[in-house]
């Protein structure tokens, strides 16, 4: 099974961050909470979070994955190493996740030009490519529009990780509000 992170920057979408973390892990996908610059990151709502580790030059994994919020997506588009991790990861094929806001950070990056993206409305990219449709998926970019789809987004995220989502959306009464109907 791939491995996964969710980077987490100071003033980041909490609920974001953490849906999708949760549902890589019960789709048993292999799941870190990886802080920008800190083990212990504030969200953008004031809910502190503990990390499993930090961003270094170590950073090894199958897909990383930005949760949206301003200011979270302003320090990462300040991160130097994040970008450079960005590049190196676009450059070997791993997958690569942004939601909200945080596809700006991959356009920070470079890796937006030439793919069809989605984000939040009114965020600031220069990649011409943008969709308006909730969530999509060009190569091995994943991007999806504003928190409310944080839910859609962990799933295709597992999904593209390898993993099969639809026993844990059934498991999560997911059915009821989205995508997937209970078979009679």
């Amino acid at each position: 099974m791939k491995t996964t992170a969710v980077i987490l920057a100071k003033g980041c979408e909490e609920g974001e961050a953490l849906t999708i973390a949760d549902i890589l892990r019960r789709c048993e996908v292999p799941c870190d909470l990886i802080g920008l610059d800190s083990k212990t990151v504030t969200g953008a709502h004031d809910i502190e979070i503990e990390c499993d580790g930090i961003l270094d030059e170590t950073f090894s994994y199958d897909m990383i994955i930005l949760p949206g919020g301003y200011e979270g997506v302003d320090h990462m588009k300040e991160s130097s190493l994040l970008k450079e991790t960005l590049q190196k990861m676009d450059a070997q094929g791993k997958l690569i996740a942004a939601l909200c806001a945080a596809p700006s950070v991959l356009d920070e990056a470079g890796i937006l030009h030439n793919r069809k993206y989605t984000c939040y409305p009114g965020v600031e990219t220069k990649a011409p490519n943008r969709s308006e449709e909730t969530i999509v998926t060009d190569g091995t970019i994943l991007t999806g529009k504003g928190p409310a789809l944080a839910w859609a987004f962990g799933y295709k995220a597992a999904d593209l990780c390898g993993a099969d989502s639809m026993s844990v959306k059934k498991r999560m009464v997911y059915y009821n509000a989205f995508d997937v109907k209970e078979e009679a």
